[in-house]
């Protein structure tokens, strides 16, 4: 389909999505994502997918039917219809949060000292080590051991960051990770 299509059924989505359910229009742009068609005939609707959680919106013409189940998998809880509700000032607060942490993670102790050790997992590195974990397990590994070493930078980062999660906390750990990887393929090409 073409993107002129999409951006119509888009307005169509926000408007309908704003009318029925009060989610906020900033939110279905940034976070839903065309699937495609289903049905055939009169009976055809468009399905919209959340990037993160997959839960689905089905617009029918000028309608919007959340799909609360898709396959075995319950969809549209409570609290994922309340972040699609936020005020375009919770939005921009929660865009504010994720930016502090980023730019925290950076110059962090924890990262400066494993940078290179992160990296050395990610095939798009100059210094790649074939052979080894994927980023994400490398990093989980990473923090497990350390927090068995209680480790103070990875107190402090837990600490800062309000999670002992190991999970979150690799997520936070590599995404300074394709900043340097960006920089440094973007430095090749020149």
């Amino acid at each position: 389909m073409n993107p002129a299509k999409i951006n119509e059924l888009f307005d169509l989505l926000r408007a309908a999505c704003a009318r029925q359910f009060r989610f906020n229009p900033r939110r279905i742009t940034a976070g839903m994502r065309y699937v495609g068609k289903e049905g055939h005939g009169k009976d055809m609707v468009h399905v919209f997918r959340d990037a993160s959680t997959h839960s689905q919106i089905v617009l029918d013409s000028t309608f919007a039917t959340l799909r609360e189940k898709h396959g075995e998998k319950p969809h549209w809880t409570d609290a994922e219809k309340a972040r699609y509700q936020q005020t375009d000032a919770e939005i921009d607060a929660e865009i504010a949060a994720r930016q502090a942490e980023f730019d925290y993670t950076l110059t962090s102790p924890l990262y400066l000292d494993h940078k290179a050790q992160l990296l050395a997992h990610y095939k798009d590195w100059p210094g790649y080590l074939p052979g080894g974990a994927n980023p994400r397990e490398a990093a989980r590994l990473l923090l497990v051991a350390l927090a068995e070493a209680n480790d103070v930078r990875l107190s402090a980062f837990a600490e800062r960051m309000g999670s002992n999660d190991p999970e979150h906390l690799a997520h936070l750990l590599l995404a300074p990770c394709h900043l340097e990887i960006e920089a440094s393929q973007a430095s090749r090409a020149l």
